[in-house]
Order: structure tokens, then sequence, then C-alpha cells
């Protein structure tokens, strides 16, 4: 049955809830990026749980009105408009008063939140709210959506999408370099507005899918995978994209083959699944990775101190630099250097010598900050350059 799911075919309903949560899962990839690099991603927490009591007055006005209280789409424009309210506050908490920016979210955080839990269980003890079923809403719930649900979500995913992609320069800009952002003459204000616009919305049509608690995940994880990835702002947001995309086509694929299973928290731990393996198995940035690097660089401070030592005729008493020479063919096991260790060694030392004098002199001293031991100095400096420190070692013997 998870074969069937993935491959769309559990029937109409379920591939339009599969295609909704894939388009939500890129928005909140594309969009979660500009707000990690921007580093506000608690922002979106305080987004998130601004909307509930915007959901539960919704419901209020909708029932005293006559008309269907859980109607998607008007439960969907109270979160919103209840999450604005929420930006809002938070906003000018930031800028008018002294608190800072992490204290202001715990205040607007908890304040609409709270003020959503009691307007629920207000709603309990009117009529028509026993079946309300807007606890959906903290979880996230697919079981009752209908086509007309799961085609509002799959449109509003992607048009956040397309939003981002049309708005990626500034934003990009801006979540490096505001200063250089306003200067160039793009309204800083401005462009957090759309930014924050982006989450707001991607939030408003998650909430049914993954729920307000657990929409910061699929917007703060992908990111943060992705960075795993790339170095390149562009890409970042690409493989966040994809990744979100990817997590909620085998979350919700999950949860259509086990029925008992919520499908928001399963989309979240697969999100934090491509988390763990990227934070592992990442070419570049992952922690094998990074293992692999540093006893790759620790070998060959090894083997330079080694060499180091044969260039001047000193004895070798580390029994690992000693092994390592040994095993390159650099040295005998008692120590004495090879025809080819000799060589080495002799270049070694130069490369030592010309090392020192370029951190002793004024003008290197920038290229000089790169000297780790195993750098050569014909990356960091050009042919010239090098010639002029090779003249001050040995007008004689100097070499490129």
């Amino acid at each position: 049955m998870f074969a069937e799911a993935l491959m769309f075919q559990l029937g109409y309903n379920a591939t339009l809830v599969t295609v909704g949560a894939v388009l939500l899962g890129i928005a909140s990839g594309v969009t979660g990026t500009f707000l990690f690099l921007r580093k506000r991603a608690l922002v979106s927490d305080a987004v998130a749980h601004a909307t509930l009591p915007g959901v539960a007055l919704a419901f209020i006005a909708m029932s005293a009105a006559g008309l269907d209280g859980r109607w998607l789409p008007g439960l969907l424009i109270g979160s919103a408009v209840s999450a604005f309210a929420g930006l809002l506050a938070l906003q000018w908490l930031v800028r008018r008063t002294r608190l800072s920016e992490d204290a202001a979210i715990g205040a607007v955080l908890s304040v609409f939140f709270a003020f959503g839990v009691v307007l629920l269980t207000v709603i309990q003890t009117i009529p028509t709210g026993g079946q309300a079923g807007l606890e959906s809403f903290l979880l996230g719930s697919t079981a009752g959506m209908v086509y007309a649900d799961a085609l509002l979500i799959a449109t509003g995913g992607a048009v956040v999408v397309a939003l981002s992609l049309l708005f990626r320069r500034p934003m990009m800009m801006l979540s490096f370099d505001p200063g250089f952002a306003s200067a160039r003459g793009l309204s800083v204000d401005r462009v957090d507005l759309i930014m924050m616009t982006l989450v707001l919305g991607v939030t408003v049509v998650g909430l049914k899918i993954v729920g307000l608690i657990m929409i910061v995940a699929l917007l703060i994880i992908p990111a943060v995978t992705a960075r795993f990835w790339s170095d390149q702002a562009d890409r970042v947001v690409l493989y966040a994209g994809l990744i979100g995309g990817f997590a909620a086509w085998i979350g919700t694929a999950f949860s259509a083959s086990a029925p008992n299973l919520p499908t928001g928290p399963l989309i979240v731990l697969v999100a934090f699944a491509m988390f763990l393996l990227s934070l592992f198995l990442a070419p570049a940035k992952g922690l094998v990775s990074r293992f692999v690097q540093h006893r790759r660089f620790q070998r060959g401070v090894h083997i330079r101190q080694g060499l180091l030592s044969l260039a001047q005729g000193l004895p070798i008493y580390e029994p690992l630099t000693l092994r390592l020479l040994t095993q390159d063919g650099l040295a005998r096991p008692d120590g004495v250097a090879t025809d080819n260790g000799k060589a080495r060694a002799a270049r070694a030392h130069w490369d030592e010598r010309r090392w020192e004098i370029a951190r002793a002199t004024p003008e290197f001293q920038l290229a000089a900050a790169r000297y780790d031991g195993l750098t050569r100095l014909e990356e960091v400096l050009t042919p010239d350059q090098i010639a002029l420190i090779d003249a001050r070692i040995d007008p004689a013997k100097a070499v490129t």
C-alpha cells in the first residue's frame, strides 16, 4: 500500500492531498531558507501560534451567521488575519520597546496561543462546537479533507512558491547584508514584510496538513538540511525546496498507507531523518566527512613535521610520525631518510623558510594568515612574489 501511495494510486482525493502536501513542502523549504538565512527562525513559531485565535474566531463568526463553521477557506482567512495581527504586534514590540526580538516572540506566542486555547474551550460549550474538530489545526489532519480543501492547499502552496521565486533576489540580499540592501535602494522594511507575508502564507496553508505547532519545523528543517549540501545561496534554496517536497511526499505516503498515523508529524519526522543523514553523510560538511578531513590533516601535519626533522638531521621520537614516514617510503624504520625522503625533506624545509619570511613581511601578512603547516605558498602568492621571497633566502638558489 505504501508503494501505491508513492505512485499516487490510492484514489483521486488521496492523490490531490499528496500533491498539496508536496507543494506545501516545497513552499516551506524555499520560504524557510530566507527566514533561516535572515536568522529569524523563531518568528515563524510566533506567527504559527498566532493563527489559533483567528481559527477559533472565524469558526464562531461563521457559526453565528448560520454558515458551516468548519468551512476551510473561512478558517484560513481568520487564521491569516490573526497571524498578521501577531506579526504586527511582534514588530511593534521590537521597534517601539526595549524588548529583544526573542523576548517579544515569547510574549506574542504565549499570549495569542493562550487566547486561542481559551476560545477553543468556549467553542466546546456552544451547540455547534462539539463537533468542530478545530483541534486538528494544532497537529494537522488530512483525514477529513475533501477535494476543495486539498485544491485550496495545493493552490496556496504553488502561489507561495511562485512569489518566493519572484522576490528571491531582494530577499536574498536582505538575508545576507541588510546594510548593502539598503544602500542599493531596497526598502528593508518592505522586503522584510514580503518575507514575513510569505511565511504567514505557508503557515496558514499548512495548518490543515502539518498543524500550527509543527509548521515551524517544516519551515526550518529543510533549510538547515540543505545548508549541509551547498554554500551557494541559490542552490540552498533549491535543495531546501526539494527536501521539503520529498519529506511531504514520503510522510503523506506513510500516513495514507497507515491511516491511524498523523500526516503532519510523519512529514516532520521524515524531514528530520533527512537532516540526520545530511548531518552525518554530507560530502563537505557532514560529520563523517569532517572526521576524515581531520584525520587527513593530522596525517599531513605528522608527515610534514617528520620531514622537517629529517631535513635538520633531528631524531624522530614520535612513533606515529615515524610509522607514517615509513609507510610513504620517506624513511626507514630506524629513522634514516630514504632518497625520496631526503628530496621531500629539502622541499619541505625550503617551503617552511618561505613561510617564515612571508609571515615576517608586512605586505604578505594577509596571505601568511593562511599558514597551517600544510598549505603551499604557491596557493596564496603569485610567482613573482615567491621569487622575491626566494631571493631573500638565497639569491644563488632561488627557485619558483
